[in-house]
Formats: structure tokens, C-alpha cells, sequence
């Protein structure tokens, strides 16, 4: 892979183009892989462990979000490729204009520097820590060691040596994942002994047990569930005898925990088989209470007696039955209560269909713009979404499938922590002894792959948007290839020493990549759907998100003046509370002039409210008056069979206008990445229900190409003449490397 890198150091060195587009000239498909082995990262594997772990097959809702990319392959995508900005901190220039602008960009170009070094760093970390748990290295050789060997290629070669290593990389680890998930299920005893121990296995919680003061040696835990009908009435499953909780000061072992016996136990009566009479917990720690299975049960509550049962108290009063909650993708924990609400995913939906629409809605999408930009055209930067969007969902599912079986092998483990591991630990304890090796391999690739990106991204902005537009307007595409060799070498140093002190940054993070896009996540739409928003609106988002995101989220709730809330309700306060900043002074200051709209509006062709905008555009002859095929007047059923037939031949001028086939197609894209999702797990398990929903996943799939493949041919072929006279302008200009032979 490194070899294969450095191979293509003369096409990177010929330009700016070269080194951090491939020249704008890659098929779908090398992006597409490259968009997959990027957001396959050796964390990836733990967090998605860690969900399943928790929540069961709901978890997949966590993973929901990639659906974005199947609403931006129909909308965003195109409006993004079509203005040739090699970064989302250039697209500033290019929508809005003066002053604002520059200051969008700058902070664009300064802040994507930090954050690729701030990634870099924790997947190195994280790294580290796969090295440490599997190999028994030090920590340091996964942060500082692995990560220079991936630095070699992208400094020689840029985003050639990126995306060409990592189509092999996007290869081996996607077989990877595939056989080794295989092997978990089969070692878990196959589809069908894995749904039989969920439908058998004993009910459980995870308690963190209690801090206490001193020794308390008359514990008891008591668990109350209404009976179903042949049990009829309350039901209570009370401790057999006292347990221990020792200070977790204490100098004695760190306190029993459950068996998988004990989840497996036939028990006739209802009654708690851990902690056990005699067992000693540890203050702090987490432990698995364990409690028959009902055939029947609802309204559980778990109820902890620190005296021997003259006091109670109340531990949780959402418990599950059983564990067969774990196969059913619906598993929420009511609308907006407990770990799980619904509330919690309709957010995630909103935020992902939506935010499909606008430009720099989330994280993934500075990584996403590259990709897109170095396609060879418009059809190609959509399939290049699709297509790297695609294997994502896939990967997902299929471990999904085999980390359930995986926990029906240790059903007993307390720490999500601890059992996070357990698919890297499946690879090395169930493969084949030959296959260990390859397997330790795909490791180290996948961990090369996002590294790469980070670092020819980070150092993109910096070149660009930085050196390029600030400091040295004129610089030859020679300097501006050092220097973004020299950004590469800044951006590989910032990372060891972030991924040397980073320790526990989950926090950090979820705050840095989610929460602080909440103040400015309606405004990434509102820069592509409606005119008016200008720069000053835009600008004032960020500074107030800046600022309202640390003050809801740390510092009033740590002076008791709000209550410490969940993720998706910050969010929506969030949300509301920028728009009482951003839209004031948006509707208070000028618009950007309109000959900077109407040059942005004719370039990108943006959805949405543009009508002054487009009227103008029109009254100049730049576009025609009416590009989208009209109708004359019919009745209703006439209408009918018009919204349910779709246009198979489009002239490039049609093409360009939003119609309702770019609506369906990112409808039937939404439903055919959900349907995958869900299907890949469940088929893997052989249940029906799997099959069915691959069935619908294939089928919208279909549907969707049908509907937008004439649309996307017409648009594309037109603006690929734009685009040769372009590159051929670029070849002419930049082969200085001749001069030198």
C-alpha cells in the first residue's frame, strides 16, 4: 500500500489540483472506497460494540445518520461540485462576499486545521489502545509509530497516495469485517442458538453500585414486575440473603461479579440470582443484577435496601424481560425518558435528512466535499456519495449481527468498556491460525486510511485557504506543493503531541462534533436554501454557538442554574436559542450584492428560496426563463398520473432545475440506506424479517437509479464540457515539471 502510494508522487507534484484533488479527475468509484475506509477507523469497531452492547439491535439508530449522504448525493452534492471549491472554507467566497466572507474563510481554513489535528489525534489514540489490548505494545507506537508510516505516502503523493491506498485498504478491511463477524456468529453457535439464547436468557441491569461511607453488610436488592395473565397481579423477586458493599477505598478485591450460568439459570421461581447470598461489591463499580426470566412481565422496577430491607430505595423503573428486547430495533425507552427516547431518534433523523440539504452540516462533511470535488464529474461525485455512503450501512449491520452473537458468549460482562473489545478479541481467539496475521494487518490498514485523509485534508486548508489566499496569492503550484508538505509534516507533529496527552476525550468530543454544530446546523442549510442569509448572519451563528454551547452545556448547569439535560434536548435549545441571534441580524443588514448572487445562483444553481435571485438571473440572459418542463392545465386525474410519472429524457437546460425526481430519488436513497441497515443484521441472523427488509432495500434502490440516472446524464454531460476546457487550461499551466527535464 505505501508502495502503491509513493507511485503516484510526479502526478502529485505537477499542482495544487494534483496533490489535493487527483486533478479532479477520479471515477465515482475511487472516492467512493476512499469515503468508506476513511470512516473505518479501529475506534469505529469499539463504538459500535459499545451501542450494540447497551442498546441491542436499537443501537443501530445511533448509526442512523448516515442517511445524510443519501439526501446530499440528490441536492448538496451536486450544488458543491458545480463550484469547483476545493474547500468548504473557499465556498464562503464563493456564496457570500466583502469582509464576512473573508472572515468565514479564515476561521473555516484555522478551524479545520485544529480539528484534523484533534482527529488525528484521538484515532491515534485510540490506536494506541488496540495496540496495548491486542498486541501488547506501548501505547506510543500505535500514536506516533503507525501514524509516521502513513505519513510517508501522503507527503511524497498526496490525495493520490491517499485515495489508491485506500482502495486497498477499503477492500481489506471490508473482507475483513465480513469474515471475522462470520466467524463471531458461528462461534456463538450459528443464527438460530443465538435467537434462542436471547429468547432464553434471565433478566439483567447494570448497576453501579453505590458509593458508601463504610462496610454495609445487610444489603439487598428487590425487583418488581406486574405479572402477565397467568401470573396475574405484582410479582417481586426479592435477594436470598444479604450481600456486601465495600468503600471504594478498600484495599480488598475489586467485588464479585455475575457468571453466564447465572444469565442461563432455569429458574423456576422468581427470584434474584446476583448478587448472590455472600457477595462483596465494590463501591463505583458497575455489576450485572441478575433476575429470573418471566414469561410475562411489565412495569419492572429494581429497588436497592442498604439495612437489610427496613429502607428501599429506587434504582431504575425501566427494566427489560428477559433479553430478547435486544432483537427488536425498537427498543425505545419511552418518548423522552430513560437511556434510549424516541425523542432522541427523531432528532438524529431530522438533523440527517435536513442537513443532507446543506453544506457543512456535520463533521463527515469536510471529509465528503474532497471526495466530491475530486470526481470527474457531476454523476460521478453523486455515485461517489452513494457508493461510499452504501458499504458504511453495510459495515454496520454486519457487525451488528455478529456482536449480538458475541454477547450471548459473555452475557455477564458489567463494563461497556470491557466488552467493547470483543470483536478484535473475536478475531484472534475464533479465526484460523493462518488467518490471524491478515487479520492483525487489516488492523493497522484501517487505522492508515483515516489517518491519511486527516492529514491531506487538514493540510488542504491550510495550503489553500491559509498560505494560498492570505500569505501567497501568487505562489507557483511548485511552492504550493511544499507547502502543503510542509502543512502535512505540522499537522503529523500536532497529532503525536494530542495523542500523547488525550486520555479520556469521549466527552470532549461528543461537545466538539455535536453539540457545538447544534447553534449553527439550520444555518449550513440556510447558506444553500434562501438568498437572503448573508454573511453577517452566518458569522453571527458561529460566535453565538461558540458561546451558548459552553454556557447550556457546562457552565450554568455547573452553578445549578439549568439541569443537566440529554444531547438531543441541548440540541434543540441550542438550535432555538442561535436563531434568536442569527436571523435578527440577518434580516437587519444588507444582502450580498446581486451580482455576487446571481454569479454564485448561475454557477451552483442552489435549491430553495432564490427567486429574486433567479429573476435576475433570467432578465440577463445567463439562464433561460423557464428550463423546466411545463404543463398546461389539466384535471385532477390528468395531475395524478403526471406525479407518478417519471421523465426519462431531459436537455441539459431541464436538467438543471429542482424537480420532483430529485425529491424522490433522495426519498427512495433514504429508505433503501434504513432498510439495508436493519436487513443486513437480521438476514446475517436468518430472520425473515432481514430478507424482507433487503428486499425493500434493493428495490428502492432500483426505483432511485431509474428515476434520477436520465436527470443525472443530462446535467452532467453539460457541465462537463464547462469542466475540459478547464482542465485543459490547468494542464497547460502547470506541467512546470517539464521545464526542469
Amino acid at each position: 500500500m505505501i508502495g502503491t502510494g509513493l507511485a503516484f508522487y510526479r502526478l502529485a507534484r505537477r499542482s495544487e489540483a494534483e496533490f489535493f484533488l487527483a486533478g479532479r479527475r477520479l471515477p465515482w468509484w475511487l472516492p467512493a472506497i476512499s469515503v468508506f475506509a476513511t470512516h473505518t477507523a479501529p475506534d469505529t469497531a469499539i463504538y459500535v460494540t459499545g451501542l450494540i452492547f447497551l442498546y441491542g439491535a436499537a443501537g443501530l439508530w445511533y448509526l442512523i445518520f448516515t442517511v445524510w449522504v443519501a439526501v446530499s448525493a440528490f441536492t448538496s452534492t451536486r450544488i458543491f461540485r458545480r463550484s469547483l471549491a476545493y474547500t468548504i472554507a473557499e465556498w464562503q467566497n464563493l456564496r457570500f462576499g466583502g469582509l464576512g466572507a473573508e472572515m468565514l474563510r479564515g476561521w473555516f481554513a484555522g478551524w479545520q486545521f485544529f480539528m484534523s489535528m484533534f482527529v488525528l489525534g484521538w484515532v491515534s489514540a485510540a490506536m494506541g489502545k488496540v495496540c496495548a489490548a491486542l498486541f501488547g505494545w506501548p501505547p506510543w507506537v500505535g500514536v506516533v509509530g503507525l501514524t509516521s508510516l502513513c505519513a510517508v505516502y501522503v507527503l511524497a503523493a498526496g490525495y493520490w497516495g491517499v485515495v489508491v491506498a485506500d482502495f486497498q485498504q477499503g477492500v481489506i478491511a471490508f473482507a475483513v469485517i465480513l469474515v471475522v463477524s462470520i466467524w463471531a456468529i458461528l462461534a456463538a453457535g450459528g443464527p438460530a442458538s443465538i435467537i434462542h439464547k436471547f429468547e432464553t436468557m434471565n433478566s439483567a441491569y447494570t448497576w453501579t453500585v453505590p458509593e458508601v461511607p463504610a462496610r454495609l453488610d445487610r444489603c439487598l436488592l428487590r425487583v418488581e414486575a406486574n405479572g402477565g395473565k397467568g401470573a396475574g397481579g405484582q410479582l417481586t423477586a426479592r435477594s436470598e440473603g444479604y450481600f456486601t458493599i465495600e468503600p471504594a477505598a478498600s484495599k480488598s478485591a475489586s467485588g464479585d461479579q455475575a457468571t453466564p450460568a447465572e444469565l442461563y439459570q432455569q429458574a423456576k421461581d422468581f427470584k434474584v440470582l446476583f448478587p448472590r447470598p455472600g457477595s462483596v461489591l465494590r463501591a463505583g463499580t458497575q455489576v450485572k443484577v441478575v433476575w429470573s426470566r418471566l414469561s410475562e412481565a411489565s412495569n419492572l422496577k429494581l429497588w436497592f435496601s442498604p439495612d437489610g430491607g427496613a429502607t428501599w430505595k429506587l434504582v431504575s423503573d425501566r427494566l427489560h424481560n428477559g433479553q430478547a428486547w435486544r432483537l427488536d430495533p425498537f427498543g425505545f425507552s419511552g418518548w423522552a425518558g430513560g437511556e434510549f427516547p424516541l425523542a432522541w431518534f427523531l432528532t438524529m433523523l431530522v438533523m440527517a435528512i435536513l442537513g443532507g440539504l446543506g453544506v457543512g452540516t456535520n463533521s463527515d462533511w469536510f471529509v465528503e466535499a474532497q471526495r466530491m470535488q475530486s470526481a470527474d464529474t457531476l454523476k460521478s461525485a453523486t455515485f461517489a456519495m452513494l457508493g461510499g455512503g452504501l458499504p458504511i450501512v453495510l459495515r454496520n449491520g454486519i457487525w451488528v449481527g455478529a456482536i449480538l452473537g458475541l454477547f450471548t458468549l459473555t452475557p455477564h460482562i458489567a463494563s461497556t468498556t470491557q466488552a467493547e473489545m470483543s470483536w478484535y478479541l473475536a478475531g484472534f481467539r475464533y479465526l484460523p491460525v493462518g488467518a490471524v496475521g491478515l487479520f492483525a494487518a487489516a488492523i493497522i490498514a484501517i487505522h492508515l486510511s483515516t489517518v491519511s485523509t486527516r492529514l491531506n485534508l487538514g493540510a488542504m486548508y491550510a495550503t489553500r485557504d491559509l498560505y494560498h489566499h492570505y500569505l501567497r496569492p501568487q505562489a507557483s503550484e511548485r511552492e504550493l506543493v511544499w507547502a502543503g508538505r510542509v502543512s502535512t509534516l505540522l499537522l503529523l507533529l500536532g497529532s503525536f503531541a494530542y495523542g500523547l496527552m488525550i486520555t479520556q476525550i469521549t466527552e470532549w468530543l461528543v461537545f466538539a462534533m455535536w453539540i457545538m454544530f447544534a447553534g449553527v446546523w439550520l444555518p449550513n442549510v440556510l447558506q444553500v436554501i434562501w438568498w437572503r442569509f448573508n454573511a453577517w448572519g452566518y458569522l453571527s451563528a458561529w460566535v453565538s454557538s461558540l458561546i451558548l454551547s459552553w454556557l447550556v452545556v457546562w457552565v450554568l448547569p455547573a452553578y445549578g442554574i439549568l439541569p443537566a439535560m440529554p444531547d438531543y434536548m441541548e440540541f434543540w435549545i441550542l438550535l432555538g436559542l442561535g436563531a434568536l441571534v442569527y436571523v435578527p441580524i440577518t434580516l437587519l443588514t444588507k444582502p450580498e450584492s446581486m451580482p455576487h448572487l446571481v454569479r454564485f445562483y448561475v454557477m451552483t444553481r442552489p435549491i430553495g428560496w432564490w427567486g429574486p435571485v433567479k429573476r435576475e438571473a433570467v432578465r440577463q440572459g445567463l439562464i433561460a426563463a423557464s428550463a423546466a418542463a411545463e404543463h398546461p392545465p389539466a384535471a385532477w386525474p390528468q395531475r395524478l398520473v403526471r406525479a407518478f410519472k417519471f421523465k426519462r429524457s431531459w436537455t441539459p437546460a431541464q436538467a438543471e432545475e429542482w424537480t420532483k425526481e430529485d425529491a424522490i430519488a433522495a426519498a427512495l436513497g433514504v429508505i433503501c440506506f434504513i432498510a439495508f441497515s436493519f436487513g443486513v443484521p437480521f438476514a446475517f441472523l436468518l430472520r425473515p424479517t432481514g430478507f424482507l427488509l433487503l428486499g425493500v432495500a434493493l428495490a428502492a434502490g432500483t426505483l432511485m437509479l431509474r428515476v434520477i440516472r436520465p436527470k443525472l446524464d443530462a446535467v452532467s454531460a453539460e457541465y462537463e464540457k464547462k469542466q475540459a476546457g478547464y482542465l485543459a487550461r490547468l494542464e497547460q499551466l502547470v506541467r512546470w515539471e517539464q521545464a526542469d527535464e
